[in-house]
């Protein structure tokens, strides 16, 4: 590869970047995390958080897990690519009395130290970076030596997985975006993290979706409120939008357990626990 096009590979990924934080900061991730609280809590209690761990929030939203384990007594940083949701998770933090760091950061080049915290975490959130092995390295050199690295990834076949091929559909994602699903592949998650980790361990587990309305109207609230699924449907003229809810909500009636006026699905993900190499 010549300088040339390195030098156009790296301005189109930039506009990548740029592109990904308009749709994070689009719609309001804080209120939609709302339902997913469940989830984040259950996967928050089985991190290995003692009192003064010095724990890194990798893609921490509007703090759903930074808050709650800072209350638990860790010494929490959180860090995200998305400006609004930095302010919403500082103003949350103060309301609620806990000290919680919040910076604005990228996933692929942390501003932080060599070794700076003992756990680093991203729930849902650093496998929607567009360099994964940038990601990778980037969690491993920030966790000192005998650390935890944990992560949770959604799953190719998972039922969030097959609504990201759903929206795939509809709107193609950019040329140089890695598939985020690649993270919930147990062959992939341990050719990224296993030169780093001494010990990577993988369970499968279900996230809850939980919602006191109808797959419709779930399908609304994503997309007003979900980054991704909105700006997906503003990308698409109106035949498209109708195209893609009528799917979605197809998607979300078929995997629904709950009858009614309600609707819940689980949603697989990996759970990734990566020892950092001494």
């Amino acid at each position: 590869m010549n300088a040339q096009t390195m030098t156009a590979e790296m301005s189109e990924i930039d506009n990548l970047k740029a592109r990904l934080k308009v749709t994070w900061e689009s719609g309001d991730y804080g209120h939609f995390a709302r339902y997913l609280e469940p989830g984040a809590l259950e996967f928050m209690g089985r991190l290995p958080i003692g009192e003064g761990t010095r724990m890194l929030d990798v893609a921490c939203g509007a703090g759903q897990i930074s808050i709650p384990a800072a209350r638990a007594g860790a010494d929490v940083t959180g860090v995200d690519i998305a400006s609004n949701l930095i302010e919403q998770a500082t103003a949350r933090a103060r309301n609620e009395g806990v000290n919680v760091r919040f910076d604005e950061g990228d996933a692929e080049a942390l501003p932080y130290q060599d070794g700076a915290f003992d756990l680093v975490v991203s729930l849902i959130g650093a496998m929607f970076a567009p360099q994964p092995d940038r990601v990778a390295a980037e969690l491993l050199r920030v966790c000192r030596p005998g650390g935890h690295i944990v992560m949770a990834n959604w799953t190719p076949e998972g039922f969030i997985g097959q609504m990201f091929k759903t929206i795939a559909r509809h709107v193609l994602p950019h040329p140089l975006m890695v598939s985020p699903v690649k993270w919930g592949d147990e062959g992939v998650v341990h050719e990224r993290l296993g030169k780093g980790a001494s010990d990577i361990q993988i369970t499968r587990r279900m996230y809850p979706f939980d919602y006191p309305f109808p797959p419709a109207e779930v399908v609304e609230f994503f997309r007003t409120y979900y980054g991704p699924a909105n700006r997906a449907f503003a990308a698409l003229d109106a035949a498209g939008q109708a195209a893609l809810r009528e799917d979605l909500e197809a998607l979300w009636t078929q995997h629904s357990r709950a009858g009614g006026d309600a609707t819940y699905c689980e949603g697989e993900y990996l759970e990734v626990v990566a020892v950092r190499q001494s």
